[in-house]
């Protein structure tokens, strides 16, 4: 499934608090599943993401159908259609909280 194979990714550059949202219950949601962590660094934001992108090529020969915010690496959004990957500096996830917007989806907590 690419949701475990993007939370491998993430746990290989030790993404902190790894949480994959299932969307697919929701009426108009625009993924099946959302996967946030954060780094404690825009160096770390950027190996986390880069190790997603790797484990997901390597697994599956799939690149994101889209990816932004590698500029300042605050918030690195990777979209693979059915998977969207938010990669976050702990104070950008504190104030978006994309958690609390999502709250009525079921929620995994990934130790």
């Amino acid at each position: 499934m690419l949701a475990e194979i993007i939370i491998r990714g993430i746990q290989e550059k030790k993404g902190l608090e790894i949480v994959s949202i299932d969307l697919r219950e929701l009426k108009n949601a625009i993924s099946e599943y959302f996967v946030i962590c954060h780094g404690t660094s825009r160096t770390h934001v950027e190996a986390l993401a880069e190790s997603v992108e790797k484990e997901v090529k390597t697994a599956i020969g799939t690149n994101p159908w889209h990816a932004e915010g590698f500029e300042n690496s605050e918030w690195i959004l990777l979209d693979y259609a059915d998977v969207v990957v938010h990669i976050f500096q702990e104070s950008k996830r504190r104030f978006f909280n994309l958690e609390g917007l999502w709250a009525d989806a079921r929620q995994t907590t990934i130790a």
